[in-house]
């Protein structure tokens, strides 16, 4: 008689006792930790590969606005007021800034080859409208990433229309509360995780009252670990993987790896990217894993704890504050979140993009092409929205 594969007893939270039995269960099993998968390097060297005790000051990775260059984001939000025309026309020459520019373009050279974040320091959102707050964050953000990604998109009369924002924010205390299936919508820990397309970008309106702090890590520092530790780990990434579909009957679930490798090929970089999210694979909250797909294995549930708890090991914590605009090289790091208190007047509210350099940006893996698409091809700015109040997006709550 058959045995049914069973899905691991894992949830969303690590449990670090739970990750060491796991091992300790799977070590008889193997000969040996085995050995990495063809052509995948023993060891990364890159800007990228970095740890958190390696910026010891934060002047090494904050752009401090001066007086001169708030003016001229002003006069640029006044401009593109000016022309009358929806936020989706926003971009480099609808808001215009010919001194910050080439300061804010140096950076994206950062974000691409060097450490792979950065934030922007000084904004002050308490002076504008939330509308005024999304121009300025989408002007500033256009010199970064040209191109903004859908988070959600729909057809309305035949036209289609895509959410291009998205707010963090505590929404447990509302009428949505019983639909939330990401802990973006609650004050729970969010553990390290990489969001869909190349550079995340997130707006501190107001930060929480306590905690709430943002965590950083370089997958390429961890793929150096697991590389010379655990390379079982490293073949197990590099398979495929059940991704929940959230019961779309079209495709209730897609296989892909959650680890990419390309070797230095001509004018081409080495590059190495790691996608995924924990709660595809263990739900969150009102959102479980689908019952009717193939669960994970017991050394994928491993490979789960083993990218959690190093990247929590190599982690930089940044200090949000309110007007702090964080940029993420969404391909070569990971982040997380800890937990966080409000209280009334005083409660967390970020807004996020999802953003491409055309210019600069990687090569995008065969198996992520279709989910790139989604985001950034052929986006029109007649399509663009931007929702001014909290929503729970689609794939991260219950229909």
């Amino acid at each position: 008689m058959a045995i049914t594969p069973r899905q691991p007893d894992i949830t969303y939270h690590p449990d670090f006792l739970s990750y060491q039995q796991r091992t300790e269960k799977l070590r008889p099993l193997k000969a040996t930790n085995g050995v990495l998968p063809v052509n995948f390097p023993a060891q990364l060297s890159s800007p990228l590969v970095w740890e958190g005790q390696d910026f010891p000051d934060e002047k090494e990775w904050t752009f401090n606005l001066n007086t001169t260059q708030l003016e001229e984001i002003d006069k640029a939000l006044a401009y593109f007021k000016s022309l009358s025309e929806p936020i989706g026309y926003v971009n480099q020459s609808t808001f215009p800034l010919p001194l910050l520019s080439p300061l804010l373009r140096k950076e994206a050279q950062a974000l691409q080859s060097g450490r792979g974040f950065f934030v922007i320091r000084g904004l002050r959102p308490e002076k504008h409208s939330i509308e005024d707050n999304i121009i300025i964050y989408a002007g500033v953000s256009s010199y970064i990433g040209s191109t903004r990604g859908r988070q959600d998109n729909k057809v309305i009369d035949g036209v289609k229309k895509s959410n291009m924002l998205n707010h963090i924010k505590d929404l447990s205390r509302t009428s949505a509360a019983t639909n939330i299936g990401a802990p973006a919508y609650t004050t729970d820990k969010q553990v390290f995780h990489t969001d869909a397309g190349d550079i995340v970008s997130l707006f501190c309106l107001s930060p929480a009252a306590k905690g709430g702090e943002s965590k950083l890590a370089s997958s390429w520092r961890v793929y150096n670990e697991l590389a010379r530790t655990r390379p079982d780990i490293i073949r197990t990434l590099s398979e495929d993987w059940a991704f929940d579909g959230y019961g779309n009957p079209a495709k209730p679930y897609t296989n892909r790896p959650l680890l990419f490798y390309s070797p230095k090929q001509g004018l081409s970089p080495e590059r190495l990217i790691i996608q995924y999210a924990r709660r595809s694979f263990t739900g969150f909250l009102h959102l479980p894993r689908s019952q009717d797909i193939p669960p994970i294995t017991e050394e994928q549930a491993e490979a789960l704890d083993a990218l959690h708890f190093l990247a929590e090991r190599f982690s930089l914590t940044l200090d949000f504050q309110k007007g702090d605009i964080q940029f993420i090289n969404n391909l070569a790091l990971f982040h997380a979140r800890d937990g966080f208190v409000d209280e009334l007047g005083n409660e967390r509210h970020l807004l996020r993009l999802w953003l491409r350099d055309s210019e600069l940006a990687w090569e995008t893996p065969v198996p992520l092409q279709e989910r790139w698409d989604e985001l950034y091809k052929d986006v029109t700015e007649e399509e663009q929205v931007f929702s001014l109040e909290p929503k729970i997006r689609g794939g991260a709550g219950k229909s």
